[in-house]
């Protein structure tokens, strides 16, 4: 039972001013002390009764609950008596209404004591409700302002996973509403800031403080500890590296200023940059514009390439097309759960889709050189949107991807990569070969080559620093190693277009 029965004088009632109770009351309304069931606590020792306050369906908020008069007390939540009294079984109860913030519900405070209430008694429970309705009032707005900043989050994740997915026509329309001109640029950088979990809501807020809401901050939904920054503007990227700077344990990766379609590859070299500022002194790092190996094909090649490769799609409605695109674009990138959360989806509904695309090109993506070929069409497929290809004759002529690879500056560029990990004495090259056929697996790396588990993850993990990629966490970086193998003749090249028996996508003819 809540409240003093053993009638002694609680320490602090007012003496002949009365008034110690009032300020007793009135230190609930602190910062410190704004907690509605304390507030009930305190009614119950200082009249020496029983106190509770229930909301509009009888559910108890706070205190312990007396034996009452439901019909009263159903009155008096319904506003059809303001208070209700009386007195029975030795008991003087008083029933108070409680107004809430939405005018639609009421709660009901009751008080139960052995003595009658007196003028001091009265004036403790009528103070107290309003001291209960400010509090009561408080907390709804403190909840509405949460609601309108999840509400807000909300709707930054869902243009940012519009943009993963190539949709820049409803994203600018999503964001015009809230935040007119945010998207009117044709390109932007992605940052990622690291922090940690339990400050990266305050990390978020002063992204969007220095920024002054010219960029589009991100909580992002697959990693805990960090923020996602669109920036259109140079200026707040440096305002970021500014902020990063001041703050401890504090990183950030940015990408290459790349179209808005390309937010997911912009994304990944965000993310790629990030482990390197690791090891900045500034704690900060930009993605580094390398050669490319795509750049190093003739164009013409690589896009009568890249259509005959993808063509098996083109039978696809233009929606259901562009969607697994956009998922097998981002499941090649990063692990099938992360895409899920950045894309608003399932790790179900990624696999799914990306089964379907497999089998479409008939082909398996457990194969580290199936997937490094079919990334290296669906980027040169996204640089090309949706202009006609060409149909002269000299770009009907097939080339197939042997021919492109081992063009002359492609046999440069691969043998000027894997160069360098022959200065290291474990022959880090041949567990990385190795590695990469075998499905990236390092247990059966590990039995083909004849050594411990954990020495394939060491020299694979030795060899990123040396190549200046991200291998073990897959995406690009990985795959512009198994091109440059593949072009050096080390690794078997990919089965593409086999039917698979049984599938109703699998093509009919290999």
């Amino acid at each position: 039972m809540a409240g003093r029965e053993d009638g002694n004088r609680r320490a602090g009632v007012p003496g002949a001013d009365g008034s110690a109770w009032a300020e007793e009351l009135l230190e609930h309304l602190r910062p410190g002390g704004r907690d509605v069931r304390r507030v009930v606590a305190w009614l119950a020792d200082t009249v020496r009764g029983v106190v509770s306050l229930q909301d509009d369906t009888g559910r108890l908020l706070a205190g312990t609950r007396p034996p009452l008069d439901d019909h009263l007390v159903e009155g008096v939540a319904a506003g059809r008596i303001a208070s209700a009294a009386w007195e029975g079984q030795g008991r003087h109860v008083r029933l108070v209404r409680v107004t809430y913030p939405n005018p639609s519900a009421a709660g009901v405070l009751a008080v139960s004591r052995e003595t009658p209430f007196d003028r001091r008694a009265s004036d403790i429970v009528t103070h107290t409700v309003q001291v209960i309705e400010l509090l009561l009032k408080a907390d709804e707005t403190t909840a509405a302002g949460l609601r309108l900043e999840q509400a807000t989050s909300d709707l930054r994740l869902a243009i940012l996973q519009l943009l993963m997915v190539e949709d820049t026509v409803a994203a600018r329309r999503v964001a015009a509403g809230l935040w007119p001109g945010l998207l009117d640029t044709d390109s932007a950088c992605v940052h990622v800031v690291e922090g940690t979990a339990e400050e990266r809501d305050r990390l978020a807020g002063e992204c969007i403080d220095v920024t002054e809401e010219r960029a589009l901050v991100v909580l992002c939904p697959a990693v805990d500890e960090h923020v996602i920054v669109v920036t259109p503007g140079e200026a707040d990227a440096r305002e970021l590296r500014a902020l990063i700077g001041r703050r401890p344990r504090t990183f950030i990766g940015g990408s290459a200023r790349q179209s808005l379609a390309r937010t997911a590859t912009a994304y990944g070299q965000a993310v790629s940059a990030l482990a390197v500022a690791h090891f900045r002194p500034d704690k900060a790092a930009v993605y580094a514009e390398r050669t490319h190996p795509e750049r190093l094909i003739d164009p013409a090649a690589l896009r009568g390439w890249t259509d005959r490769l993808l063509r098996p799609l083109d039978t696809l409605p233009h929606h259901t097309r562009a969607e697994l695109l956009a998922t097998t674009r981002l499941g090649l990138e990063f692990t099938a759960v992360s895409a899920a959360k950045v894309m608003g989806v399932s790790r179900n509904t990624v696999r799914a889709r990306m089964e379907r695309v497999e089998a479409l090109l008939g082909t398996d993506f457990a194969d580290l050189t199936a997937r490094a070929v079919v990334h290296l069409a669906l980027n040169i497929q996204i640089g090309l949107g949706d202009t006609p290809a060409d149909d002269s004759p000299a770009q009907a002529t097939f080339v197939p991807l042997r021919d492109l690879l081992t063009g002359p500056a492609m046999r440069t560029w691969a043998q000027d990569l894997l160069a360098h990990l022959d200065k290291d004495t474990r022959d880090l090259r041949r567990t990385l070969r190795t590695w990469i056929a075998e499905g990236g697996n390092a247990e059966r790396t590990a039995q083909t080559l004849g050594v411990h588990a954990q020495t394939v993850r060491e020299h694979v993990r030795s060899a990123e620093p040396v190549l200046e990629r991200r291998l073990l966490a897959g995406g690009s970086d990985l795959y512009e190693v198994v091109l440059a193998h593949l072009t050096l003749g080390d690794l078997t090249e990919p089965v593409l277009h086999r039917a698979k028996p049984g599938h109703p996508d699998s093509p009919v003819h290999g």
